[in-house]
């Protein structure tokens, strides 16, 4: 040290030491679980000289000496690593690389490894120390961290720290001056204990420059915790160089700090190299265990074996869990119900795992369990460890360990003969086992009794119970009970080592109850065959019914239901079928060749049953009908040449062999016939007709065809075929010309016809002329309506019929509109209508121009109507009307009674809907705005 030249030191107030044998006093014989981290929380990289190029380390360099190693424990999917110093990374297998050149390896470099879980952001620190191999080693960093933790709070604890001074000596044959000597170890990482109650500031270290003898220097921290976020953790004494620690820590939210020491002259010049400051926050147990869930679900089967695994449940703690601080034990606390022992189950201390400890799970006697789960931290200590709670649900699940059970060795039920679909009994079960699921529904089978498969047995989802179905038609007659053995089971199968029960079968007795059944025909339908043509009254068959019921002597009567072409009648008490016409094949009610009718049965039963019976007769056919030429009109060209020859055939109602092939010929009368035309035969159905001379005049032909079918004996038949000769062109196609030629129209009929279209064209032109006039006037007129559209009030005068005994005393003027005063003022006294008119000034009507222009129609009637509201002379007039006393005794009664007035409001809205004329009515009674 005497050789050395002075340089730069740090001083160190030993903090609390936290080793790993914290919590030692737990259970020395439980292997502790598996924790995600790394396996030492210093590493040393010694880097070969062989990769140095002088004394740095070019960029994209492995060291393959480096490596840092992160245990996952299989809870972690993915772990990214990070370097304090940007020059290094770390590879995901944990091997160093070289970022950057590093320059002057001489002094070892030291920086912090960060490791972070992708899912749930936790975080895993650790600090890398890289030296130059052969260099002298440093001392251990447990050997170092030894005398340099604090077991105190007392500020006196730091008066007299302990100094490290890092050596330093010349260079070595150089003339340029001194160069410093790399540095044997660097400073190892200060531990601070969290949640310290101070006082505070607390120091924790002391930086020391062996310059500050000579020189006068200032002392500063950088990095995360003094200048950069969280900032003002910690500060220093420029002048002493005293670092301190200004509150409590937590290490749940930071773990450590990365520091950087800085000493400068008053001028700011750097005097020493920055200095690495790596600070651990040291856990203390100040967090419960907490649970993820607090209910957990689990189940497990019935009838486990002790040593099934139920669930796992897992609990947290935010310590440190390389330290006894985080390490969880699990305990159970509780179960409930204690049925058949209050420990059913155990745990697993370290990793929670829940398990059957004892058999006797029934869960038709206990569902399920709800179990207390404990979590302490401290590896489970009752007297040092902090516990929380959980509590886990364990449902019990079914199992087929309980047969089905009929309630009854023997089941009673009864049916109708013929009834299918209805229920004949109804068998009841008891299974323990979970309700609608495998292990209890039903399964019936009959396993005796019915060979025929008359019965089948559903279950009813509801209630279990199975009820025995008919679904085959049974017959007294044939049995009159039924003994049948059913076996009943579930949809699943029955556990191992589970028998099946004696009450899992049962007989069921069905009788079958005798009703009357309707009579059967043997054959149904009844087929037939006959020639048609056959005649009336003829028997065709006998088409009787049976009685089922043997047992009972009965009678049976027939009847006809459907005989669509009334052929035939059936004899009411033998069945015997005869003809009432003849049986015609080609008859539109055949289908073919098939003629159908349908019979009645009824016997004499209480109530009578009703058998149905079907009738085919099969028509076999002859030949009876005579074939017909088809077409029966032809078109052909006048001159051979041209054209083309008429194709014929035939048609007949009979079917083969009594239709084609046909022979077609032509008649030898009259005899201009074969004269003129000639029949080729093409095949057996066609033939062809054309003329046999080269020109024959225009016109209408009637040409006569015998037609003869293939019958036995075969029948002709002469139709007429109807040819319009006429001229063609060179396509063979008949001219307008010619076609009219043909159609027998002369020049007078022509002429005839074209004079009809000229008198009907002219009825239209007058039409349309006299409409357009009359259009015209009406436009020109003054009034705004026609004379026969005005609905004024007219007088209108009829005939006097006369002739009555009372009418001779009325006088009939007396109903007119009197012309003047003087004739009312000298009119005796009597029957009479004083109707006065105002003797004033008549109001000023606006005059309508002659010609008004559209738009001015709708003012004029406004003004009109406005000038006739106020004219005092216009009728009706505001007068007293006076009529002649009839007399007493009228027949007709009072006429007081009648009242047009309403209790209630009238709404008058629906005359709005009744078009323009009750306009005015519709303003005045319902509510409208005057006009």
């Amino acid at each position: 040290m005497a050789k050395m030249k002075t340089g730069f030191a740090v001083v160190v107030a030993c903090a609390l030491v936290v080793s790993a044998s914290l919590g030692s006093h737990g259970n020395a014989q439980t292997i502790a679980p598996c924790r995600p981290g790394f396996s030492q929380s210093f590493y040393t990289v010694f880097v070969p000289r062989g990769v140095l190029q002088g004394q740095n380390i070019h960029k994209d360099t492995l060291l393959s000496s480096g490596h840092v190693k992160f245990e996952t424990c299989r809870q972690i999917e993915k772990v990214y690593f990070e370097s304090s110093d940007p020059k290094f990374s770390v590879r995901p297998d944990g091997s160093l690389y070289i970022q950057k050149d590093v320059a002057n390896l001489t002094e070892p470099i030291q920086f912090m490894v960060t490791a972070r879980d992708i899912t749930d952001k936790r975080i895993w620190e650790t600090t890398v120390k890289l030296a130059l191999a052969g260099h002298t080693p440093s001392p251990p960093i447990n050997q170092i961290a030894g005398d340099c933790f604090y077991g105190g709070s007392s500020h006196n604890h730091y008066q007299n720290p302990r100094l490290i001074t890092f050596p330093r000596q010349h260079q070595r044959g150089s003339t340029n001056g001194l160069r410093r000597q790399k540095r044997d170890w660097v400073i190892p990482p200060i531990n601070v204990p969290e949640n310290s109650r101070g006082p505070f500031p607390q120091v924790l270290v002391r930086i020391r420059s062996d310059q500050d003898k000579e020189i006068e220097i200032r002392y500063s921290i950088t990095g995360a915790g003094a200048d950069q976020p969280p900032g003002d953790i910690y500060i220093i004494d420029p002048v002493t160089g005293k670092m301190s620690v200004t509150k409590p820590l937590d290490r749940e939210e930071r773990a450590s700090y990365h520091l950087r020491a800085h000493a400068v002259d008053i001028n700011g010049n750097q005097m020493e190299p920055p200095i690495d400051l790596f600070i651990y926050v040291i856990d203390m147990n100040d967090n419960r265990p907490e649970f993820k869930n607090q209910v957990y679900n689990g189940s497990v089967a019935e009838g486990s074996k002790p040593g099934t695994s139920v669930m796992q449940v897992t609990a947290f703690d935010a310590d440190d869990s390389t330290t006894a601080n985080g390490l969880v034990h699990y305990r159970i606390l509780s179960q409930t119900p204690h049925i058949p022992i209050p420990n059913m189950f155990t745990i697993n201390g370290a990793t929670g795992e829940i398990s059957t400890i004892a058999a006797g799970i029934d869960r038709e006697k206990v569902s399920q369990y709800s179990v207390i789960v404990q979590a302490t931290d401290m590896e489970g200590s009752l007297n040092f460890g902090l516990s929380n709670t959980a509590t886990a649900l364990i449902s019990i699940t079914d199992i087929n360990d309980n047969p089905p059970e009929l309630d009854a060795k023997t089941f009673l039920g009864e049916v109708p003969e013929n009834a299918v679909g209805v229920v004949v009994a109804n068998l009841t079960v008891r299974d323990k086992d979970q309700p609608h699921s495998p292990n209890w529904n039903a399964v019936y089978r009959i396993v005796g009794g019915d060979p025929m498969g008359h019965f089948a047995i559903r279950t009813d989802e509801i209630t279990n119970d199975g009820r025995v179905i008919v679904v085959k038609p049974v017959d007294y007659e044939r049995n009159g009970a039924f003994m049948l053995t059913v076996v009943v089971s579930n949809q699943a199968h029955l556990s191992s080592g589970i028998p099946s029960s004696l009450s899992s079968t049962a007989g069921v007795t069905i009788t079958v109850l005798d009703v009357n059944e309707a009579p059967v025909f043997p054959s149904n339908p009844k087929i037939i065959r006959f020639e048609e043509g056959v005649p009336a009254e003829t028997t065709l068959a006998t088409f009787a019914a049976l009685d089922p019921d043997r047992f009972i002597q009965q009678t049976i009567r027939y009847s006809k239901l459907s005989d669509p072409a009334d052929w035939l009648k059936i004899n009411k008490t033998n069945g015997r079928i005869t003809t009432t016409a003849v049986l015609d094949r080609e008859s539109p009610y055949m289908k073919k060749n098939v003629y159908e009718a349908t019979f009645l049965a009824v016997d004499n039963g209480s109530p009578p049953a009703t058998g149905t019976g079907t009738l085919q007769i099969y028509l076999i056919d002859v030949n009876d009908n005579m074939p017909v030429l088809v077409p029966q009109e032809a078109l052909v060209c006048e001159r051979s040449r041209h054209g083309y020859p008429v194709n014929i055939t035939a048609s007949d109602l009979d079917t083969e062999p009594n239709a084609g092939p046909y022979v077609f010929e032509l008649p030898s009368y009259p005899s201009s016939v074969r004269r003129n035309w000639t029949i080729s035969r093409l095949n057996g159905n066609y033939a062809q007709l054309k003329l046999r001379i080269p020109y024959l005049e225009a016109g209408m032909y009637r040409v006569s065809v015998v037609v003869s079918d293939s019958g036995n004996p075969p029948l002709s038949n002469t139709s007429v075929l109807k040819v319009k000769v006429c001229p063609c062109d060179e396509n063979g196609d008949c001219t307008v010309a010619g076609a009219v030629t043909v159609a027998g129209l002369g020049t007078g009929a022509i002429i005839t016809i074209l004079i009809c279209i000229i008198i009907l064209l002219s009825m239209v032109l007058f039409f349309v002329v006299w409409v357009k006039r009359r259009e015209k006037e009406r436009q020109t007129k003054p009034l705004l309506i026609d004379p026969e559209d005005d609905v004024r009030d007219n007088i209108l005068k009829y005939d006097e019929e006369g002739g009555g005994e009372e009418d001779q005393d009325y006088d009939l003027s007396q109903l007119q509109q009197p012309e003047s005063l003087d004739h009312i003022m000298s009119k005796p006294a009597g029957v009479r209508r004083v109707d006065e008119r105002p003797v004033i000034l008549e109001s000023q009507y606006p005059v309508r121009p002659t010609v008004p222009h559209p738009g001015d129609i709708g003012e004029f009637i406004i003004d009109g109507l406005r000038a006739a509201d106020n004219d005092p002379t216009a009728p009706p007039y505001d007068s007293l009307l006076v009529f002649d006393y009839e007399g007493t005794g009228s027949t007709a009664g009072s006429v007081s009674s009648l009242d047009s007035s309403s209790s209630g409001e009238q709404d008058y809205d629906y005359l709005n809907d009744w078009g323009p004329r009750f306009k005015k009515l519709a303003d005045l009674y319902g509510g409208g705005g005057e006009d």
